[in-house]
């Protein structure tokens, strides 16, 4: 039972070990990522700002307005209108 619980032990340390160096190397994994996409970043914007000074955007089209429809009238015009078409309900 002593050799089976000192083996035991022995594999748990491993074990634990082993978790460690994983969670260093991602962590080590995820630094360099995020190092890589702020280098990315910081050059596209770059390139961006180079180009947006070289040729400034185009102001943007102005809306056309549509046609004014004549005044609406009120409620109470609309629905003498229907009583007289014969829409009373």
């Amino acid at each position: 039972m002593e050799k089976s619980s000192k083996h035991d032990a022995a594999a748990q340390q491993l074990a634990k070990l082993q978790r460690a160096n994983d969670a260093k190397k991602a962590a080590s994994d995820y630094e360099a990522a995020a190092l890589a996409l702020r280098a990315k970043t910081e050059k596209l914007k770059a390139l961006r700002e180079a180009r947006d000074a070289a040729a400034p955007p185009q102001p943007a089209a102005t809306k056309r307005r549509s046609k004014a429809k004549g005044k609406s009238g009120s409620l109470s015009d609309w629905l003498d209108g229907q009583a007289k078409e014969g829409r009373n309900r």
